[in-house]
Formats: C-alpha cells, sequence, structure tokens
C-alpha cells in the first residue's frame, strides 16, 4: 500500500501512499498524478494531476498519455521525485511484480511505447487499437464517430510519388489508399482451420501460393450506410454494387488463419493497386 521506488525519482503506489504528506515530503516528492475514477483530495504543497478512469480494461488511458508524459516532464526536474498511485499510464509495468496489472492498460502502455512514446492517429496500429474498442463497446454500431472513417479518396487528389491507390476492378472507382491497410501477423495457415471445412483460400495458403487474399483495412467513409446499425455484412462498390468484400464487427478469419477482430476485408481479386510513377502524371494498374 506504500510507495514503492521503480525509478530514480519516481515511485509508484495505492491512493493511500497520498494519505502522508510528511511522507512524500521526506521523500522528496514533488507531484503526483493520479488515475482513480474519483479526483482525489489536494495534497498541500504539491502539484497533482488526476485522469478520471475506472480499473477496467476498456478504460481509455492512451488518449490522456501525451498530456500526462508532457506534464510530468516540464514540471518535475529530472532529479525531483514523483509519486504515481497504481495505475498511472506512466508506471513501469514491472514495478508491481506481486499484482496482476491491467490487461487493457498494460497492451495500452505497450502500444503507446511501440509508437515511440507518442501518439500517432495515423498509425497502423492506432488505428487498429481504436477499431477494437470500438467493437467491445458496440452490440449494434448506430453512431460511429467520424474520425473512425478514413476520407474516401475520390474526395482528394493522390499527390505524386506517394501512396498506392486501390480501385474497384469493374467500374475503376477507387475505394482505399495503401495506408488504410491494418496489416496483421501472418496465421497459421491450413492447420488454423482444422476446426471447420478447409475453405478454397485456406487451401492456397498451403500451396506456396500468396497466403493472405484479402486486405484488411480500416472503415472508408463509403462505406458508412452499410456499417450502421448491423454488426456483419456486404461491401458493395459504391458505384457499380459489385461485391468486394465483407465486414464484422466480432471479427473474421483471413485465408492465412488469423482471427481479425474487426474485420473490413476487401478481397485482393476485386481490385487493382493503382501506382503514381515518379515521373510523369500517369498511372498504372498492377492486376
Amino acid at each position: 500500500g506504500g510507495m514503492v521506488p521503480v525509478l530514480a525519482g519516481l515511485y509508484v503506489g495505492g491512493a493511500e501512499s497520498c494519505s502522508s504528506p510528511a511522507a512524500l515530503s521526506a521523500a522528496g516528492v514533488v507531484a503526483v498524478l493520479t488515475v482513480d475514477a474519483e479526483e482525489p483530495p489536494a495534497v498541500p504543497g504539491l502539484r497533482a494531476m488526476h485522469v478520471r478512469a475506472r480499473d477496467e480494461p476498456g478504460a481509455d488511458l492512451l488518449s490522456r498519455l501525451d498530456e500526462c508524459a508532457a506534464r510530468t516532464r516540464s514540471e518535475c526536474p529530472p532529479a525531483s521525485p514523483r509519486a504515481h498511485p497504481a495505475g498511472s499510464p506512466l508506471t513501469p509495468l514491472c514495478s508491481r511484480p506481486r499484482r496482476r496489472v491491467n490487461p487493457g492498460f498494460q497492451a495500452q502502455l505497450k502500444l503507446y511505447e511501440a509508437m515511440g512514446c507518442a501518439v500517432d492517429t495515423s498509425s497502423a496500429l492506432y488505428k487498429r487499437y481504436r477499431l477494437e474498442m470500438l467493437s467491445q463497446r458496440f452490440s449494434e454500431p448506430q453512431d460511429l464517430p467520424r474520425e473512425v472513417f478514413a476520407v474516401d479518396p475520390t474526395t482528394i487528389c493522390q499527390t505524386l510519388n506517394t501512396e498506392v491507390l486501390y480501385r474497384c476492378r469493374k467500374c475503376r472507382r477507387a475505394l482505399f489508399r495503401s495506408s488504410s491497410i491494418l496489416s496483421h501477423t501472418e496465421g497459421m495457415g491450413p492447420t488454423a482451420f482444422a476446426h471447420k471445412r478447409i475453405t478454397e483460400s485456406a487451401r492456397l495458403s498451403g500451396n506456396g501460393q500468396e497466403k493472405c487474399t484479402s486486405y484488411f483495412i480500416e472503415p472508408v467513409q463509403w462505406m458508412e450506410p452499410a456499417l450502421l446499425g448491423v454488426m456483419e455484412g456486404q461491401l458493395l462498390c459504391p458505384k457499380c454494387t459489385s461485391k468486394l468484400g465483407s465486414f464484422s464487427w466480432r471479427g473474421d478469419q483471413c485465408s492465412c488463419g488469423r482471427w481479425v477482430t474487426p474485420a473490413f476485408q476487401i478481397h485482393k481479386s476485386r481490385v487493382d493497386e493503382v501506382r503514381t510513377l515518379p515521373v510523369g502524371n500517369f498511372q498504372t494498374a498492377k492486376t
């Protein structure tokens, strides 16, 4: 229950750690960062920051980590000790060996580290995390945040020598850009389908051919009418209505065997890659 030193000038502990101003003063603590559902009483002589969050896996700490990190860096010189009550997003995971770390908090900390200790909303890792949080929150999505949807590529011009554009193979309508593709770790191939009849796409992955026969992407603006109010369904080209793939907020299995949640799946056979060449203003399609 008391403060535990984990790094030079950094302590972690429960809320009771702040109940003794004398102990804090003796340790040289100058600032406290608290993560709790309720704001704690102020401690005289200390700068304080409170992040309102419950100790639940689904609680969002990631959106506050930049603010917390900036606040602690600006207010506390490197040599000044800081007390971080248990659950702080800046708490080293190894500091609580006898307690089970909230798995949701742990995943968010690892994601934050993978992004270079800065929230990057354009990162595929961040987009995947955001979609996973939404899939857990909604039983039947009725009103999705606008920022979840990537901009429809037909509304903006493609810059030369940058992203790959993907078009409907039938009508050539632009559908999504390479920055919308959310990659996943390759699965075990046909062995992952042992619990059910092996699909044709799964067989392909065992014959030396391409294992992932679909792109798993973030939602794009043209998909919104199809997504609202339902958990799964088909994805059709917004221009010619040909079938492009499917979506499921519960997740779906890639042909490589990996389960992806949520899944917005576009079959590679239904789209063409369009790459902008570095010289000239013409494009080339890869089929």
